[in-house]
């Protein structure tokens, strides 16, 4: 059983999706994240969308300061995970 999938989590992310503007999202995000949560998913998600873009460790991690421990987590991610850095991104890239 996936200890993630569960009714709280579902409850979660669906109060999420309700969200409908920058500002509902900053207010519910440093309401439930610290600041250094928000910061880490913040870069995060940067260092997957220049991996997309082809960019090398180095330049991520100039660009991002991430580290490359974190740059090739993020990677494996992209390569091997759920594939939810793939789908927001183009959605990203959809949406100009």
């Amino acid at each position: 059983m996936n200890h993630l999938h569960t009714e709280a989590t579902d409850a979660l992310f669906r109060t999420i999706l309700e969200l409908k503007t920058i500002d509902e999202c900053y207010a519910f995000f440093e309401d439930v994240c610290t600041i250094k949560e928000i910061q880490d998913m913040t870069q995060r998600l940067e260092v997957a969308a220049l991996l997309h873009e082809g960019q090398s460790y180095v330049q991520i991690s100039a660009k991002t300061g991430a580290s490359t421990a974190t740059i090739g987590r993020v990677n494996k991610c992209l390569n091997y995970g759920a594939g939810g850095y793939r789908r927001a991104l183009e959605k990203k890239d959809k949406e100009g």
